[in-house]
C-alpha cells in the first residue's frame, strides 16, 4: 500500500483523471437507483403503508385493483372468518378544487378499518365522519390546504380535507383517503358493486370468481411497474459492466507502463505477492475514492433537483451499490495482475 500511495502522489493528474472517469459512473449509477426507488415508490408506497399481505380481487381485473369490482356477497365471503382483513375500494378519479383539476386515485374504507388508522399523517387528523378524508402530501404542492373543500369523481357532494398523508401515492397518482361508501359514486358504478377488493394481514381463502395476489404480484401487476423497475436494473447493469472495462483498461495501461520498474523490484527480491496487493491496494483506493465523491456529487445534487422528480434515498441500497462498483474494480484488478505475476526478475537486468 506504501508503494500505491507513492505512485498516486507522484502521478496526481495521471490517477486524478481515472478518479474521475470512475466518479462519474458512480454520480450515474446513483441518480439512476435513487431515482428508480424513487419511481418505485411512487407506484407502490401506499399499499406499503397499509402493511398487507394478501389481496383479493376479482378475476378479470388481472391484478389491477383499480379496475375490480365485487358485489357485497363475494366480499362477505371473503372477510367471514378473517379478523384481519377488511374491504377497499379503489378508482381513479379527477379532484376539483379552487378551479383546478388534478389527477388522483380515491382510496376508501370502512370508518372503523385498521388500514385507515396505519396511514402517517404530517398535518391535520384522521377523519370523523364520512365527509372528511385526508390527501397526500404532494396535493399541497398544488395549492391544496387543511380545511378546502373538494369534490372528486362523479361523487356529488363536497369533501373536507382535515389531513395530510406521508408516503401517500398509487400507481404514480397522490391518493385520496375517504369513506368506502363513496366508492361506487367515485368510481360510476351501480350499489350492486360493494368494494375494489380485500386486503388482509394474512393468508386469504379463495372464492369463485376472485383471485388472491401477495403483495408483490400486486405491485408487478401495477401497469408499467415491472417494465419501468427492469429498465434501471438494466441500465444500472450496464453501468457497472462499463465501469468494470474501464477500471481493466486504465489499470491495464498503467501497468505496461510500470513493467519495467516492477521488473527490477523483482530482481531486488521484491515478490509477485507484494506487487499484487500493491495493486488491488491501488485499485480500492481508486474506487473508493471515486464513490465517496460520485455519492457526494449525487447527494448535492439532489439539493437543486426540483421536488417533482421522484428520488429516494435508501441507506442500504447506497452502500450495496458503492460496495458493488469497489468489489467490481477490484475484479477488473485481476487483468494486470496477471501480467505482474508472469514478471521474471531476468526482465529486469536486460535478460
Amino acid at each position: 500500500m506504501f508503494l500505491a500511495i507513492r505512485e498516486m502522489r507522484k502521478e496526481k493528474l495521471r490517477y486524478g483523471l481515472v478518479i474521475a472517469v470512475i466518479a462519474l459512473i458512480s454520480f450515474l449509477i446513483f441518480i439512476l437507483s435513487a431515482l428508480a426507488l424513487g419511481l418505485s415508490n411512487e407506484n407502490t408506497s401506499a399499499v406499503t403503508s397499509w402493511q398487507v399481505r394478501h389481496v383479493a380481487m376479482s378475476n378479470d381485473a388481472n391484478g389491477n385493483l383499480a379496475q375490480s369490482l365485487l358485489p357485497q356477497d363475494k366480499v362477505t365471503q371473503l372477510i367471514d372468518h378473517q379478523p384481519h382483513s377488511a374491504p377497499i375500494g379503489v378508482a381513479q378519479a379527477i379532484l376539483k378544487f379552487n378551479r383546478q383539476r388534478v389527477a388522483t386515485t380515491f382510496i376508501g374504507f370502512l370508518p372503523d378499518s385498521r388500514y385507515g388508522k396505519r396511514v402517517s399523517l404530517v398535518a391535520g387528523r384522521l377523519p370523523k365522519s364520512s365527509q372528511e378524508v385526508v390527501v397526500s402530501e404532494k396535493l399541497r404542492q398544488s395549492g391544496l390546504r387543511l380545511g378546502d373543500q373538494i369534490t372528486i369523481g362523479l361523487l356529488p357532494q363536497k369533501l373536507i380535507v382535515v389531513g395530510f398523508v406521508k408516503n401517500a401515492a398509487y400507481n404514480m397518482s397522490p391518493v385520496v383517503y375517504g369513506d368506502l361508501h363513496h366508492w361506487p359514486a367515485i368510481k360510476g358504478v351501480t350499489s350492486a358493486f360493494y368494494a375494489s377488493g380485500v386486503i388482509s394481514d394474512e393468508s386469504l381463502t379463495h372464492v369463485a370468481g376472485t383471485k388472491v395476489y401477495t403483495r408483490g404480484a400486486l405491485f408487478n401487476k401495477m401497469p408499467g411497474y415491472a417494465a419501468q423497475n427492469m429498465t434501471f436494473e438494466l441500465m444500472i447493469g450496464f453501468l457497472v459492466v462499463i465501469s468494470i472495462v474501464v477500471v481493466a483498461i486504465f489499470l491495464y495501461i498503467l501497468t505496461m507502463q510500470k513493467l519495467p520498474n516492477l521488473a527490477v523490484l523483482r530482481t531486488q527480491g521484491i515478490p509477485s505477492r507484494y506487487l499484487v496487493f500493491n495493486t488491488l491496494s491501488e485499485t480500492a483506493m481508486i474506487m473508493t475514492s471515486a464513490v465517496v465523491i460520485g455519492l457526494l456529487a449525487c447527494l448535492l445534487s439532489s439539493l437543486a433537483i426540483p421536488s417533482v422528480v421522484p428520488m429516494y434515498f435508501n441507506f442500504q441500497l447506497i452502500l450495496a451499490v458503492g460496495l458493488g462498483l469497489i468489489v467490481a474494480g477490484l475484479l477488473a484488478a485481476f487483468i494486470p495482475i496477471r501480467l505482474i505475476v508472469k514478471i521474471e526478475p531476468k526482465q529486469g537486468i536486460g535478460g
